[in-house]
């Protein structure tokens, strides 16, 4: 099998894991600390760049920066300018880099948002999550729907030209009605991105405590697929590309850089507690401890809990996964060339069946999921 990380111009993807929010979401299994104290902070400053030096040897550069958490938004100006002069100063990125700053609506403002902007950040993904206040209450989250529209007003009045809305449907007794007010609400703000996920219940959270005992039953399959659809076929009505399950974007130049990333494995740097790394068929990642990850740099030891090597059918697996989650999909003699295996021939009449069942389509040379194939993307790589 040819070494697939060896593609042109797959430049590496650099994440940031900031672990602290002001609270924490009931549905919300990432690795965050709430409450923290203003010294927890430093201490993952100062550990974060011992970090940042030792993997100095990791890419002559980077072309996408992503700083995600936990709350990024909950810095304050002064530590963010630290924060990337420390990248800045440690690694070489480009100068067309997309360089992205997750954000709250209920932390920071227009000063931390303009401050960003000017520090070279040209990117932000705002977590609304809902214009409905009874929705968001559910949600645990700490900002109202008027704060949320407030909030992306600053991001424009920052000067962003690349705003990102996450939203969430699929929560217990929602109707399609209320949910589609939540979409025009937020095209109000001319988003160059959307991110609509369904509500997971992930193991360890609140939620699954709720879903465990019987108190929070799960969204009808039916229901669901049914706003899957119809977000889909609504958001490209107005023009956005539905370029991967959960993302749209305005034109092809406004999609996530660096998360396609994470779906053709090109390799990516994760740097602070919990983050995730992968190079040349290995995956590693940090562990989920704050006391552990600064007491490891401090010892000029890299934080690692844990690795695992892909071996040649981890990958074909997760390229045939990941591709068919995409609307770009699968092209054959490219998957036959560096994973070694002939859909067509090999696969060719599950693959007849699922053209023939509206899942897949044939486009030249490529196999694309459809709308429908989208919404069972999950099921594709069982082909």
């Amino acid at each position: 099998m040819k070494d697939p990380f060896s593609r042109p111009g797959n430049l590496p993807g650099l994440y940031i894991h900031v672990p602290f929010c002001l609270s924490k979401c009931p549905y919300c299994h990432f690795f965050s600390l709430s409450p923290f104290r203003p010294e927890d902070v430093e201490a993952y400053l100062a550990a974060l760049f011992r970090e940042m030096d030792l993997y100095r040897s990791f890419s002559s550069s980077f072309d996408t920066v992503y700083m995600g958490g936990g709350t990024p938004s909950v810095l304050t100006v002064s530590q963010m300018e630290r924060l990337v002069d420390g990248v800045r100063g440690r690694f070489v990125i480009d100068p067309s880099a997309e360089w992205t700053l997750e954000a709250n609506p209920g932390d920071g403002d227009v000063t931390l948002l303009r401050a960003c902007q000017e520090l070279g950040i040209n990117r932000v993904n705002v977590g609304v999550q809902s214009f409905d206040d009874g929705t968001l209450a559910f949600l645990g989250r700490r900002h109202t729907a008027r704060e949320a529209a407030g909030a992306l007003e600053a991001c424009r009045l920052a000067g962003f030209a690349n705003l990102g809305v996450d939203l969430i449907y699929g929560v217990p007794g929602q109707e399609e009605g209320a949910w589609m007010e939540t979409l025009e609400e937020a095209l109000k703000f001319g988003p160059e991105h959307l991110s609509c996920y369904e509500l997971t219940v992930e193991p360890g959270t609140p939620f699954h405590v709720l879903r465990q005992r019987g108190d929070l039953l799960p969204f009808p399959e039916d229901r669901s697929f049914r706003f899957f659809m119809e977000t889909s076929e609504y958001l490209e009505k107005k023009g956005y590309e539905h370029y991967e399950v959960s993302n749209f974007a305005r034109t092809a130049r406004f999609r996530s850089r660096h998360n396609g990333k994470y779906w053709n494995h090109t390799p990516c740097l994760g740097l602070g507690p919990s983050a995730h790394s992968f190079l040349d068929g290995v995956r590693w990642w940090n562990g989920e401890s704050l006391e552990d990850y600064v007491l490891a740099l401090g010892k000029g030891k890299k934080p690692v809990a844990a690795a695992e090597r892909l071996s040649e059918e981890d990958l074909r697996l997760e390229a045939l996964f990941l591709g068919f989650r995409t609307r770009d999909g699968i092209h054959p003699a490219e998957f036959k060339t560096f994973y070694g295996v002939d859909l067509l021939s090999e696969k060719g009449d599950i693959i007849s069946k699922l053209v023939h069942e509206g899942i897949l389509r044939r486009d030249g040379d490529f196999l694309r999921p459809t709308r429908k194939g989208l919404a069972v993307a999950d099921r594709l790589a069982l082909i």
